[in-house]
Order: C-alpha cells, then structure tokens, then sequence
C-alpha cells in the first residue's frame, strides 16, 4: 500500500542504485567526499532538469526552502550548497554519468523494442544526425568553433521505436559530424538513416560490409552510372526512377567498389530528392519513407533543447558542461522507463514532464497523479443531494 512517497522520490526508484554506485567506483568519484556524495549530486542535478531551474542559486534556494524533506527525496545530505554543487560539477568525473546514461539506455530500449514508428519494417532503423549547442568563445574556450564564438555537438543515433538514443557523443564544436561515424557499433540488417553531410563513401562502405544498410541523399556532384533500370509506377508514386549503378569518380569507386542502388522520388513541392542506399530489396516508395523518418532525430534535438536545461549551463568548465548534460540524458531516460513500466501510454513524454514538474513534492503515486479525473463530479455532487431530499 502506498505510504506517502514524494514523487521526485517515486521517480528515482527506477534508479539503479547498484549500477550508479559501480560507475561511481569505476571512476574514483567519491575521493576524499565527506557529506555530498556524487548520488546526492545527481538528485540536486535531476531535480533542476525535472523543474526548470535556472541556476545554482535556483536549485539552492529551492531545496533549502524543502530542507524537512530532502531526506525522503533521497538526500543523504543535510543542506544543498551551490559552492558545494558547483565544485562537484567541475571535479567529479563527468564520465560517472556518461556510463550511468549508457545503462539506462540498456533498460529502456528493449520497452520500446515493439513500438511502431510509422512504417511496416521488422528490421531495427536508426537516425543519426548531430545538433550544435551554441557557447560564448570568452566563457567556453576549451570548445572553439568559430573564430568568434565556441560550441558543443551532441551527435546521437536514435532508435526510431520509441526515440530512444543507442549512441551518444559529445564533442567540440570543430569536430565534423563524419568522423564521429568511426565510433558506431553497427548492427547487421539495421538500416541507417544520415542526411548528406554523411556521405563519405569511404564509411559508407564499412556499414556495407558490416551486412548493414544505409539510406542518404546524394549530393549534386555526385557522380553515377546507371548499370540498370528497375521499372516503377510513375502514375500511383512519385518515384522517377529505380536504379542499380556504380560510382565512377576514382576515390569514390576507390573506397566504395560495390554496387549501389539510386532512387529518384518527387517531393510534395516539386523538387527531385534523389537517395542512395545499399539495399535492393525494398520498394523505392519505402525507401524514400525511410529517409522521412530521419526527421525523428530532429524533433529529439528540438525536444531536448526546449524541456531540458542544456541550452543554460550552471558551470564553465568542460567536466561541469558534460555533467549537466549526462544529467539531463539520464533524466530523460527515467522518465522514459516511468512511463513504461507504470503503464503511462496514454500520455506522451511531454504531458508526464510538464506534470511531474508541478509535483515534485506531492505524495501521490505517478500513475494516479497522471489519471485524468472524472468526467462530470458536479452530476456526482447533485445526484449525492438529491438522495438526501
């Protein structure tokens, strides 16, 4: 039966605490910490996604405002610092929360591994793309982008069932998204997505012979020869053309030597998208489908941007940036695991966070919390009268 449990507290049971505290072993994070343990860290951290806070003094003011209560949020520390809080940031390993992410991502993809994503495809697909977060140069100069301001990429590859992110990287701002390719465990007879800032034969061709597939559009001055034409319906698609050619330009035919397949579909607008893929056994209509649905990972960006902090950081430093945006992954992911495992499919991502944001320090359980209420109480409330008189 449930006994009072605050609801920030209810959340943070979906927390593996026995995994927490390994990564927390594995990267020393707790060196010489006498009272505000990397957990209590991570609480004050979460907290300031979940609630929108705006800076250390936000999230100090308002813990310290429910200090009778931050030991059934899960506190193990009396008072919340901002000092405290801010040196945590900069010198406890931003790594301990990179690894923590990345076994939430374990727990919560195979909830999501049925989920429909807008096309009839058994095969796993995922988008891949990367988002510049914007910095000041004089503030951030360990991430330099431009010769008058500085930036973060965070480069993701979203699985579309469910939009849950397989791979996260975070770099600077100079790095080119391409390279960040080298990093991807690929998965045979997954198709992945990439628009053509991606296309580099050369890596292309690594997914080819990891029994991958890939699908992208090519650029204008790509050059390549048609070996065959496969008849399409022009009259109930808008696809122009299905072919299977090669590329004829030395390097590229250097570093991609295999076939590859063409398709040339019409937009709503008129223009001519034209794709390559690796796979031949798709109908082009599903092909072009496909690459739509890299739209995905851009909707992810936007979303994360607008209800996570991490366009406002709370630190300078590299450590204190890349812990504030572990945080806010590993945020994203409890709720998302919430959801899940309380049943919450009625409600999207979204409604969940914007409720729990207003009430953190209810003790209701989630699940009702998130039940609507009734339809018509005031015809309760009549019918209850009437069967007075």
């Amino acid at each position: 039966m449930h006994k009072g449990t605050l609801v920030f507290a209810q959340l943070m049971l979906y927390l593996p605490l026995s995994t927490f505290r390994r990564c927390v072993a594995d990267h020393n994070g707790e060196h010489k910490v006498k009272d505000f343990s990397c957990l209590d860290q991570f609480f004050a951290m979460a907290f300031a996604q979940l609630t929108y806070r705006e800076s250390l003094r936000d999230i100090e003011v308002n813990l310290r405002a429910q200090a009778r209560r931050l030991y059934h949020m899960g506190f193990r520390c009396q008072t919340i610092s901002r000092n405290t809080l801010a040196n945590a940031n900069a010198t406890r390993p931003w790594q301990i929360y990179a690894d923590f992410a990345q076994h939430l991502i374990g727990l919560a993809r195979p909830l999501y591994a049925t989920e429909p994503f807008g096309l009839e495809l058994d095969a796993a697909v995922y988008a891949f793309d990367a988002s510049t977060i914007d910095l000041c140069l004089s503030v951030f100069a360990w991430a330099p982008f431009r010769s008058t301001k500085a930036a973060i990429k965070l480069h993701t590859l979203l699985d579309l069932r469910g939009n849950i992110p397989s791979f996260i990287h975070i770099t600077d701002g100079k790095t080119h998204e391409v390279n960040v390719m080298d990093d991807l465990v690929l998965e045979p007879g997954a198709f992945y997505l990439m628009d053509r800032g991606y296309l580099d034969f050369a890596r292309l061709f690594v997914i080819h012979e990891a029994q991958a597939f890939f699908v992208t559009r090519a650029k204008s001055n790509t050059k390549f020869k048609r070996r065959y034409s496969h008849p399409v319906d022009r009259v109930g698609t808008a696809v122009l053309c299905d072919q299977t050619g090669v590329l004829t330009t030395y390097q590229s035919s250097k570093d991609y030597p295999a076939t590859m397949r063409r398709v040339v579909v019409k937009d709503d607008s008129g223009k001519r998208l034209v794709f390559l893929t690796n796979n031949f056994s798709l109908k082009p209509e599903l092909i072009a489908d496909l690459y739509r649905q890299r739209w995905q990972v851009e909707l992810f960006f936007k979303w994360i941007k607008q209800h996570l902090r991490i366009k406002v950081f709370f630190g300078t430093s590299e450590n204190a940036v890349k812990t504030q945006i572990w945080i806010a992954i590993s945020t994203y992911l409890l709720i998302a695991i919430a959801k899940k495992r309380l049943h919450l499919d009625d409600h999207s991502l979204y409604e969940i966070l914007q409720i729990l944001s207003l009430s953190m320090f209810e003790n209701i359980p989630i699940n009702q919390l998130l039940t609507p209420p009734s339809k018509n109480p005031v015809s309760d409330f009549e019918s209850n009268q009437l069967a007075l008189l």
